[in-house]
């Protein structure tokens, strides 16, 4: 006797692609933000280096979010495969440039993603992209706030600096 039962997925097979990339670039926002995470740490940067390591936990949990989506769904969700990050960089406002840099193309892709939901009729992934993008909305202000930060401390050091960078 069969025990396990094949469900039919109910997601629209283009989005399931789609997804499955945003799987890869959110490992990879992930990846990225733990090369940023180790420059801080080599600089004894404390607070921005948990800055980063927190925010390198969230992309993990954001691509866990959504290939269990997938699975929970009757898609296959694929494991992404990640090619080098850069490790250096020139100062610390550099790092979150790079992080802007990162969530905008992160915010891109969800937003395309959701567009081709909305467009296919796939109401399930429509929703379940919503908090998605309300989220990069979010990560984008924080990270355009730190980056005022920086600008308005300047001329300050460095360590006076990161001791106001918020680490959630």
């Amino acid at each position: 006797m069969k025990t396990a039962i094949r469900r039919d997925m109910i997601l629209h097979v283009e989005v399931v692609d789609l997804l499955n990339q945003q799987i890869m670039m959110e490992q990879r926002a992930s990846s990225k933000y733990l090369a940023m995470a180790s420059w801080c740490d080599q600089r004894e940067l404390r607070n921005s280096a948990t800055y980063f390591y927190n925010q390198a936990e969230e992309e993990r949990t954001h691509m866990m979010k959504i290939f269990k989506f997938i699975n929970d769904n009757g898609g296959s969700a694929l494991s992404p495969t990640i090619t080098e990050v850069p490790h250096e960089f020139e100062s610390l406002r550099d790092t979150f440039e790079a992080s802007l840099d990162a969530e905008i193309e992160v915010t891109q892709s969800i937003h395309h993603v959701f567009k081709k939901a909305r467009q296919v009729g796939d109401f399930t992934s429509e929703l379940f992209l919503q908090w998605f993008v309300t989220e990069q909305a979010e990560e984008e202000e924080k990270v355009r706030d730190i980056l005022d930060l920086i600008d308005l401390m300047d001329d300050m050091p460095l360590k006076m600096i990161d001791e106001r960078i918020p680490t959630e």
